[in-house]
């Protein structure tokens, strides 16, 4: 119980979801695996794509975490099945959770999808929504500006809002989605551009919120979670730039949190 839960992602994206999972699990300890050197993910093949998600995995299972939280939709679209089958600890994507809550919001059936050229060309969303959902309109984009640019730190401001309009304008005047699920979890950071581009009308599905929620259901079925009343300290390791990582951090986490959390820089083998 007391063993950390482990949390992986391409980059920086990966962070929303750790902020979800220390606010809805504060007796948890997370370490967490942010490929912020190979970043994006997206463009790359599949094989590159596994044999990168699995480095971080080796790296996690050397500090014996007991559980996995796969926080990149293009690895979870990858690799989730192979993880499940050979992993003896639970193990859980960022896919499933974001389909089923925009399947809740919307009312007109009309969904979008947006993520990586890697996320879109694999068509896990429209599969995940297909099996929850048969009768929907589904509207995919792959927007492969979007990670470079939170991975810069760019997220507001005159650039954002330029690559964001000219990425989504034809689903914004060619589609009646109500509901637009954030397929990427760098996207989260551009959530107040994303909503002004696509206007107030069209509900925003960031899957971090749903996957803690999902984590913290799975963790009390398998009987792990941790009722050790000790404050945590979570270990964040980033394969990257550190001062960017950093800085990035700043942006999502509390100064509390921060106090929290040790970053360090981590060589994956």
């Amino acid at each position: 119980m007391k063993q950390a839960i482990g949390v992986i992602d391409s980059g920086v994206g990966g962070l929303t979801v750790a902020y979800e999972l220390m606010r809805q699990l504060p007796k948890e300890k997370l370490i967490y695996v942010g490929d912020t050197a190979r970043c994006p993910y997206g463009p790359r093949s599949k094989e590159e794509v596994q044999q990168f998600t699995w480095e971080m995995v080796d790296f996690l299972l050397a500090r014996d975490i007991k559980m996995l939280v796969v926080a990149c939709n293009t690895a979870t679209a990858f690799t989730l099945d192979s993880l499940k089958k050979h992993l003896a600890i639970p193990v859980i994507g960022v896919i499933q959770p974001g389909a089923r809550a925009a399947i809740k919001f919307t009312k007109n059936n009309s969904i979008g999808v947006i993520g990586t050229d890697g996320t879109i060309r694999s068509e896990a969303y429209t599969n995940a929504l297909k099996s929850i959902k048969g009768e929907l309109d589904i509207y995919a984009n792959a927007c492969p500006m979007f990670v470079p640019m939170v991975e810069q730190g760019v997220m507001e401001g005159s650039k954002a809002i330029q690559v964001v309009e000219e990425a989504l304008r034809p689903m914004v005047e060619q589609t009646q989605m109500d509901t637009l699920i954030l397929g990427c979890t760098h996207y989260p950071l551009l959530k107040s551009t994303i909503q002004s581009v696509v206007g107030e009308g069209v509900t925003l599905i960031s899957s971090s919120e749903e996957t803690a929620r999902e984590t913290s259901t799975i963790l009390e079925m398998q009987h792990l979670l941790n009722h050790n009343g000790i404050t945590p300290i979570h270990q964040f390791y980033t394969t990257g730039d550190l001062n960017m990582f950093m800085q990035i951090s700043k942006r999502i986490f509390k100064e509390q949190n921060l106090q929290m959390i040790t970053i360090e820089k981590a060589v994956l083998h």
